[in-house]
């Protein structure tokens, strides 16, 4: 069982950053593959990024490539999501996941675990 906890959402203007944290209970995170996805209003839930259990795979959506960084330190028991250059789309609740297993994963029916979610909004 894995309890996680995002923080490090607020309110930025346009073209600003924020980093996300997401901090993992137990004792056996770096066993998790990990994944942020998000949900705008009306929308469905989608894909943001991924990572492995040892860091060594990373993958990311198209609409944030270049700009989104994910990242995460198994000594913490904490996956990070760098966000910069915001743009007003990427407004929504950004929910962290935990994968049973060393493979990434682009669909949330792939993740076992997930988190409450924290707002992001972006101003234009």
């Amino acid at each position: 069982q894995v309890e996680l906890v995002e923080s490090g959402g607020g309110l930025v203007q346009a073209g600003g950053s924020l980093r996300l944290s997401c901090a993992a209970s137990g004792r056996t995170f770096s066993t998790y593959s990990m994944g942020w996805f998000r949900q705008a209003p009306g929308k469905e839930r989608e894909f943001v990024a991924a990572i492995s259990w040892n860091s060594g795979n990373t993958y990311y959506a198209d609409s944030v490539k270049g700009r989104f960084t994910i990242s995460r330190d198994n000594a913490k028991n904490t996956v990070y999501l760098q966000m910069n250059s915001l743009k007003p789309e990427d407004t929504a609740v950004y929910y962290c996941a935990a994968r049973t297993g060393r493979g990434i994963a682009t669909m949330a029916v792939g993740y076992d675990y997930w988190g409450q979610g924290t707002q992001v909004t972006v101003s234009s």
